[in-house]
């Protein structure tokens, strides 16, 4: 048994302590050797931070030596090496964009030229968006290269369309205020349509209204839109006509209220217009409302009183009946007053006809020459038919004058031209189917010729004088 104890002792797995201690040199090496290793494979956070301040304040280094202040872009993601950036800025460079608009948004230098900027100007283009109109697009609304197509873009341009906009206009619409692109469907978009429609614009017009003036859009309806409708209507302007106007000319909505719009009513006020007229002169030239009056109504009334003797109080009742008189200038005014005179009229019926018709200054001087000349070789009139009747130069000499005048001298009725003309086609039929003619009972009463000298019954656009045949024939 003692025998097998110590034949047993040798096999016993033991080592001596210099083993121990070589055997525990040798691990701690290995350990060492693979934290040595471990180290420089994965840098610390501490080591890493350092390397991402290092690369940005190269990139900023960068920037700052091309005239860019990078103050804005802490905190904001950008290339961790100055090639990046300078590509992203050579790419903003070929769009247009400047130094200087850079420095106006310098967050454009946060996106991807590749993932950001190129999916949007290809979007952009495919909608029509022109390249000859980009860089000032970018310049109002640099927003749109951070924008996806997929989640902020495309549905706007939905919204867009949907609200009648062709797609043929949608560019029209992003060209002339790109900002819409950045505005929520359920947002001040929706609730200035709706307004709209609700005080009665023409939901079938909605479409043509905003292609024109898409910044009705960007309009807040309480702040905005209400207080402008809501002082025309205390002018006495009814709803319909106000929602005509806006038909006629969306943007009357931007003219500032406080600022522009009630000082010149006041304005009109002061030049002897009565207020009970305001509402029609707004509904014939809205943009009277929008101008910077002063200058022009103290200019245009030293003008009409150099030329035919008008009175403040005359030339109140002028500005009633044509608005647009204050934006004839001299030349144009002058050049209309020595033809009526070279007519033979005196400087006194003159002036009673331009009180009368104030458009006779307007009209095109080729067209008032053929007129006259008829009335003079085939009417066989006095002159002071056309000083009672001056309005007989805004009708059409053909389709009107010459037609009407020959029925009268078959049937052989005298009468005055206010009687002749100043009616609509139909009713002028209907006077001439009579047996007889009681001409007392059918002259035209002052309300209706008013109201003709507003309207003329055809062709009054062909009348009026072009501008191609007297150079600044406007103010």
């Amino acid at each position: 048994m003692v025998m097998k104890l110590h034949s047993s002792i040798p096999m016993r797995n033991r080592s001596s302590p210099v083993a121990d201690r070589m055997l525990s040199r040798d691990t701690r090496s290995d350990s060492d050797e693979s934290r040595s290793n471990s180290f420089y494979t994965h840098p610390s956070l501490l080591e890493m931070k350092k390397e991402r301040m290092a690369n940005r304040k190269r990139v900023y280094e960068f920037l700052k030596s091309i005239g860019i202040v990078p103050d804005e872009l802490d905190g904001l993601e950008l290339p961790v090496t100055v090639e990046v950036m300078k590509e992203r800025v050579d790419f903003l460079h070929k769009l247009g964009l400047t130094i200087e608009d850079i420095n106006n948004y310098p967050l454009v230098l946060g996106c991807s030229v590749k993932k950001n900027m190129v999916p949007v100007l290809d979007y952009l283009g495919k909608l029509g968006v022109r390249k000859s109109s980009l860089t000032e697009f970018l310049r109002r609304y640099p927003q749109v290269l951070h924008a996806s197509v997929v989640v902020d873009l495309a549905p706007v341009v939905n919204y867009l369309q949907g609200m009648d906009i062709k797609p043929g206009d949608i560019y029209r619409v992003l060209e002339t205020y790109p900002e819409v692109l950045g505005f929520k469907l359920e947002g001040t978009m929706s609730t200035s349509v709706a307004y709209l429609v609700g005080i009665g614009v023409a939901r079938r017009e909605i479409g043509g209204v905003l292609t024109r003036h898409p910044e009705i859009l960007g309009m807040r309806v309480g702040r905005i839109i209400k207080p402008f409708v809501e002082f025309l209507k205390n002018l006495g302007m009814p709803s319909s006509a106000i929602a005509r106007l806006i038909e006629k000319l969306p943007q009357v909505l931007s003219f500032e209220l406080e600022n522009r719009v009630k000082p010149n009513v006041k304005l009109l006020l002061e030049c002897h217009v009565r207020q009970s007229s305001i509402p029609g002169m707004i509904s014939q030239y809205p943009e009277i409302i929008g101008l910077d009056l002063e200058s022009i109504l103290r200019c245009s009334q030293e003008l009409l009183s150099s030329t035919v003797d008008m009175s403040p109080e005359e030339f109140g009742r002028a500005l009633e009946k044509m608005p647009q008189i204050i934006s004839l200038n001299e030349k144009a005014v002058t050049r209309h007053v020595d033809f009526l005179k070279e007519c033979g009229f005196s400087k006194e019926q003159v002036k009673k006809m331009v009180l009368v018709c104030p458009q006779l200054l307007a009209l095109n001087i080729n067209i008032m020459k053929s007129s006259f000349d008829y009335f003079k070789s085939s009417m066989n009139r006095p002159l002071d038919d056309l000083v009672n009747f001056p309005a007989y130069f805004t009708y059409g000499l053909e389709t009107t004058i010459k037609h009407r005048h020959r029925i009268v001298v078959r049937k052989g009725i005298s009468c005055s031209l206010s009687w002749l003309l100043n009616c609509s086609e139909e009713r002028f039929e209907d006077r001439m189917s009579y047996d007889s003619v009681d001409m007392e009972g059918m002259e035209v009463n002052p309300v209706d010729e008013a109201n003709g000298l507003m309207s003329p019954v055809e062709d009054s656009e062909s009348e009026y004088e072009d501008d191609s045949d007297d150079d600044n024939a406007y103010i």
